[in-house]
């Protein structure tokens, strides 16, 4: 079966275009007549797979208006209004055009015979293979309104959790950014002054006084090496993370690091127990479930360990077992998955989980600035005092030189 991209025309001469699965030409001609359509082209798509990746970023819609749209949809789910018709009512409400075009497209596709789950899979930058299967098993099932109620939920969840550790980042990231600014006004404006003083007399500058001096010079003499160097380092940076190896050392690292790392750790519990137990609700089958939570936990160390236990799973070996002998998991979760495999009700059990580290990580994220605090200040301090000493050293200096 081939992809075509059409264009078309509908009984109001507004214009039409979307990508149609179809056998040939003729099969979307008409199918386009069957939707109300006035075909004006239709030829096969080009599907490129070298830059989508970096026209997808640009194609991406904010997850609030993701979760509002889902929101909406089990609204309408709710009150008896079909698929098709809720998904044109909120293609003119949704405020965001990206998306207002997506679920178009979506209606059209699902017009011409597609399935729900199916049209959305075109969209991976929108909607995740974790959202398309939960679609997919309701759409199985009929229980397409609980699965976008739980979707609505865990994507709400997702957005309550950003939206606090950035209020709780912002004060230590004002900080440091504070830090960074004063350094380099101190650096570019004030060191010059005295450095003219300075080199009036031939008494030896202190070490501090040296420093500020050598990174004046820099900055006055070499700053587009500096940026240069800065971009290329960063560039290099993101590319290092985005290999396998590299993605494996880095998100290690951050698990390792004090304050975050537990942090993090408690959050990729949080979302491995939240996903789950919301695909086993909606009846996703477990070897699913694990494949989607391994690539939705967002720490590849984690997911390694995830597809370790499906391993496990496969090999007759329960859940909870695998899980144990992994060493990643605190006892807390083992205990829990043990509990719902042993009463059959372990979908349920991996919410309570899930609830238990939302707890856990509102009370860090809560506490964060404290935790923070001590090391924010000992960083300020060292940065105050070495700018002081390179600044009122030589003064002394100079004052002792003066009585001599």
């Amino acid at each position: 079966m081939q992809v075509y991209e059409y264009k078309a025309r509908d009984k109001f001469a507004k214009p039409v275009t979307g990508l149609m699965s179809a056998e040939e030409e003729s099969v979307v001609a008409v199918k386009l007549q069957a939707m109300g359509y006035t075909p004006v082209s239709i030829k096969q798509a080009q599907l490129s797979s070298g830059g989508s990746g970096i026209l997808d970023r640009f194609r991406r819609s904010s997850a609030s208006d993701v979760n509002m749209f889902t929101n909406q949809l089990a609204a309408l789910q709710g009150a008896g209004v079909p698929v098709l018709t809720g998904l044109r009512t909120l293609a003119t409400e949704v405020s965001s055009k990206n998306l207002r075009d997506t679920i178009a497209q979506v209606a059209r596709d699902i017009e011409a015979g597609s399935t729900l789950s199916s049209a959305l899979a075109k969209y991976p930058y929108i909607f995740n293979s974790m959202y398309v299967a939960a679609i997919k098993t309701a759409e199985a099932s009929g229980t397409l309104n609980d699965a976008l109620k739980r979707l609505a939920a865990l994507g709400e969840y997702d957005e309550k959790i950003r939206l606090r550790i950035k209020t709780a980042t912002r004060y230590p990231v004002f900080v440091v950014i504070a830090i960074i600014i004063g350094f380099f006004v101190l650096t570019a404006l004030v060191v010059p002054r005295f450095a003219k003083i300075y080199s009036q007399f031939t008494t030896a500058l202190p070490l501090p006084t040296q420093i500020l001096l050598g990174i004046h010079y820099a900055i006055t003499h070499y700053w587009w090496l500096i940026v240069i160097f800065t971009i290329l380092s960063s560039f290099g940076f993101v590319r290092f993370i985005n290999t396998k190896k590299g993605r494996q050392l880095w998100d290690a690292f951050k698990l390792k690091t004090p304050i975050f790392g537990p942090l993090l750790l408690k959050l990729a519990m949080a979302r491995f127990a939240r996903i789950s137990g919301t695909l086993l609700k909606t009846g996703v089958s477990l070897f699913e479930v694990l494949d989607l939570t391994a690539a939705g936990v967002g720490n590849v160390v984690i997911a390694k360990t995830i597809v370790d236990i499906k391993k496990g799973v496969s090999e007759g070996r329960g859940f909870s077992e695998p899980m144990k002998a992994s060493g990643v998991f605190p006892s807390i979760v083992v205990q829990m998955v043990y509990i719902g495999e042993q009463s059959g009700r372990l979908d349920d059990l991996l919410l309570h989980v899930a609830d238990y580290y939302d707890s856990q990580v509102y009370y860090t994220v809560d506490n964060l600035t404290s935790l923070i605090e001590p090391l924010l200040i000992f960083v300020l301090g060292c940065a105050v005092l070495f700018m002081a000493l390179g600044i009122f050293l030589p003064m002394w200096s100079l004052m002792n030189l003066f009585k001599a």
